[in-house]
């Protein structure tokens, strides 16, 4: 077998990378070239990029996606834009293989975070530095709540506790009563305006929103919304009020799931629960669109809840030599 690390650039590896995707069972958007890819552009800085290739160049066992920091490995992404990391792989003889690609890297800790909770890597990455007799520690990070979805808006609504329902019915109701309202799907010709006031719906709702949302990342959200746009992944989804913008949800389409990405209201329109109204049509759009699984990714906003989420969970394993 012959193991290949590259260093440099990512156009070497994008081939086989999308290849390894389209085989797993549950692939990931965060775990796609295109996203590491973007990310590496606007906050690669000073890291030593350490995409390494293991098994056969042209039909490789997997791919991690990974970056040097001084002497601390990790994933490529931080997680403030990624709410999920993991190796690209779907072959257990990659983490073994990979174990020994690593031996001969200057690394002195080994930190993974947001490692979903189903992931082999939690089994694998402990089982081999342990035998090792390095130290190990594995710790759950964040939640990620979300839900199955069921076939019908109806269904959907049946299955949500009984006081959350009337909520949800008393709040819809008090929208309708308010004035005409639609929900807008972004489009390629709307985009540029549409991620501007975006932002400006982000800033306004929150203002942590406001302090997260400085130039870099801005400029990451901009790129990788497009790109998402140019895939087909993108669902920018904007509630007007007699014309007016009230809200907007920025969430992604990927392997039958929705990701409930970022989210942002006018302040006048919070007393009709403009934010978590256009969450809930949100995953109404999902169900009609016949999509599986709604995602609202890391946290535990007592909104995701209140729309029917159970919790998932997301792990950091953390290897020193």
């Amino acid at each position: 077998m012959t193991w290949v690390g590259l260093r440099a650039g990512f156009d070497a590896v994008v081939p086989q990378w999308d290849a390894l995707i389209a085989r797993q069972d549950q692939p990931n958007l965060f775990m796609t070239p295109v996203w590491a890819s973007t990310w590496w552009e606007h906050f690669g800085g000073d890291a030593d990029l350490c995409l390494l290739t293991v098994g056969s160049g042209s039909d490789p066992l997997g791919i991690a996606p990974m970056a040097l920091h001084g002497d601390v490995l990790r994933f490529l992404g931080g997680t403030d834009l990624f709410d999920y990391h993991d190796f690209v792989t779907g072959d257990p003889r990659f983490y073994d293989a990979l174990a020994e690609r690593l031996d001969g890297e200057p690394w002195r800790t080994m930190d993974l975070g947001s490692v979903p909770g189903t992931s082999p890597t939690l089994e694998h990455i402990p089982r081999i530095y342990r035998s090792r007799g390095y130290d190990v520690t594995v710790e759950t990070e964040d939640v990620v709540p979300g839900m199955d979805l069921p076939a019908t808006w109806d269904d959907y609504l049946s299955g949500l506790r009984r006081k959350d329902r009337h909520e949800l019915r008393r709040k819809l109701r008090r929208l309708d009563a308010a004035g005409a309202y639609q929900v807008r799907l972004s489009t390629p010709e709307t985009l540029e305006a549409d991620m501007a006031l975006f932002h400006d719906l982000m800033r306004e709702s929150r203002e942590e929103k406001r302090d997260f949302l400085g130039p870099e990342r801005e400029a990451f959200f901009r790129d990788i919304v497009e790109r998402m746009q140019t895939a087909g992944f993108l669902r920018l989804l904007l509630l007007e009020l007699e014309g007016e913008p009230i809200a907007a949800v920025l969430a992604f389409d990927y392997a039958g799931h929705r990701l409930l990405y970022n989210s942002g209201f006018r302040r006048a329109a919070a007393p009709l629960s403009a934010g978590l109204l256009l969450k809930a049509l949100c995953v109404k759009d999902a169900i009609e669109r016949g999509l599986t699984y709604f995602d609202f990714l890391r946290g535990a906003e007592p909104y995701k809840y209140h729309l029917g989420a159970q919790d998932a969970s997301i792990h950091r394993i953390v290897v020193r030599r």
